[in-house]
């Protein structure tokens, strides 16, 4: 009884003082991000907001008048893709107001250091490496002295040969019929991101699979979804980092009762019919799914960025994986542009949008 009171005085110690460590890490943070000038207190800022005084009796009207080549001096194409930015209430002198804002804000350095790994989410003490997701294998990515990028190429490939036994026929659900419906479980980046993309890509759907989401927990939604299914022929995909979300969870235990209650479902069904994409092996393997079934993703993968990763599995399905990756490829594109490109040659809505410091 004394060894076992001495032992948890012990483990109390050392939570007081790991909590006091983390505390006094988090307040050096804090007190690192307060001691940072503030966009708006710099020049350039100063000058932007006394120029749009100026700007402000200016009409649309008279600037394309007084300017024959307007639309093609305020525009940009990289790729594919055209940004007119002529008719917004701009000069060359706002241009060149704003690239000196960028300067000063040390836009150049950050885009550095979003791009090595440099942990630039200072909130969350994390790094923003979205832009690895979609590199090429053959250019390293070095995230805390470790490549990123084999990892990367082996979820992608997970998801090819997946996608592959689904379009094929070769995936069965418990009754031997072919996947029909693609149900994807997630809340905010998990659940927007691919539906905004599979929405926008609707021409290069498959014309086998059908895609469906489900993040409100309202059940009345959820019903209105399961009623358009058969458990069957549904494949559906968690989508939660930690597999801890509250309304992802919430949501996908009440499916895996209903899908339980369908005639002739039994518990090994579940790995016929649900997939993760998550880093939480434990948890997945104790919801019922297969540990060949999750695809895994990083901490490193902020939610709103997260179509890029496994999250994407939904929109790879529903177009396709080598749709996926021109998707990727593109991505790239504009990331290697961002990049290299300098200010007065980068897309201006790249960096006319504030970025975090």
């Amino acid at each position: 009884m004394g060894i076992f009171a001495d032992n948890k005085l012990k483990v109390s110690i050392g939570i007081l003082l790991a909590n006091k460590i983390l505390w006094k890490r988090e307040s050096i943070r804090q007190s690192e991000l307060m001691s940072k000038p503030r966009i708006t207190q710099t020049q350039s800022w100063k000058a932007l907001q006394a120029h749009y005084k100026e700007m402000s009796a200016l009409h649309m009207r008279d600037l394309f008048a007084e300017d024959a080549r307007r639309a093609e001096r305020f525009s940009l194409t990289q790729g594919q893709i055209l940004l007119d930015y002529s008719k917004n209430r701009i000069t060359q002198q706002t241009l060149d107001l704003l690239i000196a804002l960028a300067r000063e804000a040390g836009l150049n350095q950050a885009i550095k250091d979003m791009f090595s790994g440099e942990k630039i989410n200072r909130s969350e003490n994390r790094a923003v490496l979205h832009t690895a997701l979609r590199n090429t294998p053959e250019h390293p990515v070095i995230f805390e002295g470790e490549d990123v990028m084999p990892g990367i190429e082996r979820v992608l490939k997970q998801m090819e040969s997946f996608c592959q036994q689904i379009a094929s026929g070769a995936w069965r659900g418990y009754t031997g019929k072919p996947i029909e419906h693609i149900i994807n479980i997630g809340i905010g980046g998990s659940d927007l991101g691919p539906k905004m993309v599979i929405n926008a890509l609707k021409p290069y759907w498959s014309n086998t699979l059908k895609p469906h989401f489900i993040a409100n927990i309202d059940a009345a939604d959820m019903q209105a979804t399961l009623a358009d299914i058969n458990p069957e022929t549904s494949l559906f995909i968690i989508a939660s980092k930690t597999f801890t979300s509250t309304e992802t969870m919430a949501n996908a235990l009440a499916v895996r009762e209903w899908f339980l209650e369908a005639p002739g479902a039994r518990k090994s069904a579940i790995q016929k019919h649900f997939v993760a994409v998550s880093s939480a092996a434990d948890e997945v393997k104790a919801f019922g799914i297969a540990a060949e079934n999750m695809f895994e993703f990083w901490e490193w993968v902020g939610g709103r960025y997260s179509l890029w990763s496994a999250i994407g599995l939904p929109i790879a399905l529903t177009v396709g994986m080598d749709k996926f990756r021109e998707l990727l490829a593109g991505a790239h594109e504009m990331d290697k542009h961002f990049h290299d490109a300098p200010f007065e040659k980068k897309h201006a809505g790249h960096w006319l949008r504030p970025h975090p410091r």
